[in-house]
């Protein structure tokens, strides 16, 4: 009887899941620019997370830019680690051939700057999430996308603007794409890869999205599922994986 309770108590022991203490960096795709250069992808940070079992990360695509004037960028998807969500950054606002609507960025992680809608008027940036990052600018000739370290024009990771005479307008720090503009030698850059950086004004794509996971290096290794792309790196006293691309499980 005492020996059937005791093999019970050390089978629940050896079955209790076994938890990681864990710093964290989650960043979201990009937003793609238009006439307004697209938002950074929201950025969250954390430390001590307990990692349990098996978790899911998702690391978000860019957003699409745009030269069509009427069209809004896309915005960025969203990049996911267990229970923390980075929203993907907005897209840039359309030109004075959008609307009323198109002519603002659209709210993200970062909002996407405001389009050009006439001389004397300026299209809104969109707003970001708290925490996340800051809202995109408004322009006479579409404002830069915003990041996690300022509000756009200039944006710490926000796409540039796209001036309609003379470009171009650098990005971001963080990895934003240069701004184009009207002319077809202005066209906008890219979002660099892995920053959540935002696309630069006029037909610029976000950057997509990255998470970082660090601990303490006398841990086990993860379990890292078919669907993601890592890199495992071993700086003094850490184990670092690098998620950039794809969807899958980690566990432990």
């Amino acid at each position: 009887m005492i020996g059937n309770a005791v093999a019970g108590l050390f089978g629940a022991i050896a079955a209790a899941p076994t938890t990681l203490s864990v710093d964290y960096l989650v960043v979201a795709g990009g937003g793609g620019g238009c006439a307004g250069g697209g938002g950074a992808g929201g950025m969250r940070t954390g430390s001590a997370f307990s990692l349990t079992g098996s978790v899911t990360v998702t690391i978000g695509a860019g957003g699409g830019g745009t030269g069509a004037g009427s069209v809004q960028g896309s915005n960025g998807v969203n990049s996911v680690f267990s229970s923390i969500t980075s929203d993907g950054g907005g897209g840039g606002g359309a030109n004075l051939s959008g609307g009323a609507t198109n002519q603002n960025g659209v709210a993200g992680g970062s909002g996407g700057g405001g389009g050009y809608i006439s001389p004397s008027t300026t299209g809104t940036g969109g707003a970001g999430t708290s925490g996340q990052g800051n809202a995109g600018g408004s322009g006479l000739f579409g404002g830069g996308g915003g990041g996690k370290g300022a509000v756009g024009y200039p944006a710490t990771g926000g796409g540039g603007i796209a001036d309609l005479s003379t470009g171009p307008f650098p990005g971001g720090d963080g990895g934003g794409g240069n701004g184009g503009g009207d002319a077809a030698s202005y066209i906008g850059t890219n979002g660099t890869a892995n920053t959540g950086g935002g696309g630069g004004g006029r037909t610029g794509n976000g950057g997509s999205g990255i998470v970082i996971i660090s601990y303490d290096n006398t841990s086990p290794d993860l379990t890292v599922g078919a669907g993601l792309t890592y890199t495992r790196t071993t700086p003094t006293g850490k184990k670092v994986y690098s998620f950039t691309a794809g969807t899958g499980t980690v566990s432990i």
